[in-house]
């Protein structure tokens, strides 16, 4: 609940500061008008950049691995004595 409450007051800020910059003139109206586009490709790179930076700290589990391929393995014996054909080993 409280990450939502960022979210909202992030959003809030956001078009506040918008609608100050369409009211105040102080940056040209062509400018003005593209903010939230600059605002959805900036928000599109930080989603982009935060996979990168989870993707390079994501934790090994080695036993985690180990306990996998000892599943896959007996799925294959099981899918075998099926009759099903899963392949060369």
């Amino acid at each position: 609940m409280k990450h939502i409450v960022k979210i909202m007051t992030f959003l809030v800020a956001i078009i506040a500061t918008w609608i100050s910059l369409l009211q105040a003139a102080m940056i040209p109206q062509s400018h003005t008008w593209l903010l939230p586009l600059y605002f959805i490709v900036s928000l599109g790179c930080y989603g982009l950049f935060m996979v990168g930076v989870g993707l390079m700290q994501f934790p090994t589990c080695p036993q985690e691995a180990i306990l996998l391929q000892q599943d896959v393995i007996e799925a294959k014996q099981f899918l075998k004595r099926k009759g099903v054909d899963v392949g060369s080993d």
